[in-house]
């Protein structure tokens, strides 16, 4: 069993950056892919980035490539999501999910592939 528990998120204005954390417990933790996703209001949930544990392989999202960076930190069991150059279109409630680690990371991005989530943590961006 898996446990997420998401932070970090708030207000910041457009240009602005917040930092992501997702925390993670469990023996298991660390041989699953970890993504994050977001969900604006009245949209569907969207994949934004991901990472491997075991090697810290990454994969993004067009949209926050070049703008977002995923990191994790093996003594913490914390995986982050950097966020730079915030803009209005990012607002939304961010989630953290650990999935199979034995897809590619780019074939990672559809909910389906991922078993245990977050509650997610709202990120509010002001213009």
């Amino acid at each position: 069993q898996v446990q997420l528990v998401e932070s970090g998120g708030g207000l910041v204005q457009a240009g602005g950056s917040l930092r992501l954390s997702c925390a993670g417990s469990g023996s298991t933790f660390r041989s699953y892919t970890i993504g994050w996703f977001r969900q604006a209001l009245g949209n569907e949930r969207q994949f934004v980035a991901n990472i491997r544990w075991g090697g810290g392989a990454t994969h993004y999202a067009e949209s926050v490539k070049g703008r977002f960076t995923i990191s994790r930190d093996n003594a913490k069991n914390t995986v982050y999501l950097q966020m730079n150059t915030l803009k209005p279109e990012d607002m939304a409630t961010y989630y953290c999910a650990a999935g199979t680690p034995y897809f590619p990371l780019d074939n990672m991005q559809r909910e389906a592939r991922y078993d245990y989530w977050g509650q997610g943590t709202q990120v509010t961006v002001s213009s």
